[in-house]
C-alpha cells in the first residue's frame, strides 16, 4: 500500500472483515483488515473492532462501494 493504511470500516468479527476485504479486493482495490485479538485466538479481545484498511489513494471507491453495498442489503428484518 502506498503511504499509511486507512480505516474505510470498522466491524464486529473477523469474519465479516474478510468478507469486507474480500469484496474490495475484487473490485481491484488493496485491502486488508487489522485486528487485536491474538490472531483470532482470543475474539474477546478485540473490544475495539476489527478495522478494514485500504491504500489511501483507494479510500474514496472503497467508501463507495461500501456504501453500494450497504444500500443494496437494504434494512434489516427486511424492512
Amino acid at each position: 500500500m502506498d503511504g499509511a493504511p486507512v480505516p474505510v470500516a470498522i466491524v464486529d468479527s473477523r469474519i465479516e472483515a474478510e468478507l469486507i476485504v474480500g469484496m474490495l479486493r475484487s473490485n481491484g482495490l488493496r485491502a486488508a483488515f487489522a485486528a487485536d485479538d491474538v490472531g483470532g485466538q482470543e475474539p474477546q479481545l478485540q473490544r475495539q473492532g476489527v478495522r478494514v484498511l485500504v491504500a489511501p489513494s483507494d479510500e474514496a471507491t472503497a467508501r463507495r462501494l461500501l456504501a453500494a453495498a450497504d444500500d443494496a442489503a437494504g434494512p434489516v428484518g427486511g424492512g
